[in-house]
Order: C-alpha cells, then structure tokens, then sequence
C-alpha cells in the first residue's frame, strides 16, 4: 500500500519553471525567428515551417523596412514560435549553419593550395595532381607561372584568381 502512494506522488511531481527561465526561452526563440527571417529565400525554404501563420509573419518581417515595425514583428515571431514544435526548425537552421563553417573551411583550404602552388611552384603542382587526378597540368603550370609573373612586375593577382576558381571547379567535381 505504501509503494503505490510513493508512485502516485511521483506521478504528481509538478515541475517548477522559474519566470527568468521562461522569459530566456522566449528571447531564444525569438532570436531564432530573428536569424531565420535574415536567411536568404533558398536558404529559407530549406527550413521546415509548417505553420501557415508562422511563415507569413517571418514572410512579412521580411518585408518591413522600419525599424519599431521589425522589432514589434519579430516579437509577435517570437510569440508564435512558443506555440509550434521548434526542435525541427533549431536542427535545420542549425544544419545550416555548420554548412556554411564547412564550407569557410574548404574556402581556405582552396586558398592555402593556391598560395602554396604560387610559392612553391612546380613541386606543388604534382600534389595537386595527386589531390585532383582530372586536373590539367599544362592548365596548372601555365596559372602558377602567370601568378608569379604578376607578383613579380607589382600587377593585380589575375592569374591568382583564376588558379583559386580552377582549385574550386576541380574540388566540387
């Protein structure tokens, strides 16, 4: 008889949220409708809003240029999104955002090659080649000695940029 007391109890157990803990996840969930309206439309509609009224709030802040109008609009998001499920919308926004540190990584790496075959010049070259099998040698020395040839006579880095934009097209291949 005692243990089926103790169970009831526990059962009953109410959980006690604090005002500061409730106002810091309704400013959380309004920073996050905040970061979603700054998104770009293709990277908008990759997050999952299924809520019509939601997405025609963050649709319409979109729009509005004044600032008190913004903020009262991003206060009534903020609103909303304590009535929805938001645990798809954080884990996409958050997918999106470590796409976007993947791709900074790759953009330096991109940018370390290219300095690195302009320093070093044809012993670079044959890494490349090991890194990048489709890559075109004669293409690579030609870029690498015309970069150099820039470097060398004070000339804006032409060549540069065209050996980083052939590094990208040979790593998204």
């Amino acid at each position: 008889m005692n243990d089926k007391n103790n169970v009831d109890d526990d059962a009953e157990e109410i959980i006690y949220v604090s005002r500061s803990e409730m106002k810091r996840d309704m400013l959380e969930l309004q920073a996050l409708g905040e970061a979603i309206v700054k998104l770009s439309k293709g990277q908008l509609d990759t997050i999952p809003i299924d809520d019509e009224t939601l997405a025609e709030a963050i649709n319409t802040a979109r729009r509005i240029k004044h600032r008190e109008g913004l903020r009262r609009q991003m206060q009534y998001i903020g609103k909303l999104m304590r009535k929805v499920d938001t645990e798809a919308i954080a884990a996409a926004y958050k997918k999106l955002q470590d796409g976007r540190k993947e791709e900074a990584r790759e953009f330096h790496k991109l940018e370390q090659w290219r300095d690195h075959l302009i320093e070093s010049g044809h012993q670079s070259i044959e890494e490349v080649m090991e890194r990048f099998a489709n890559a075109d040698r004669q293409y690579l020395r030609q870029l690498v000695m015309q970069a150099n040839k820039e470097i060398k006579n004070n000339k804006p880095p032409a060549a540069s940029r065209k050996l980083f934009r052939y590094l990208r097209e040979l790593s998204d291949i």
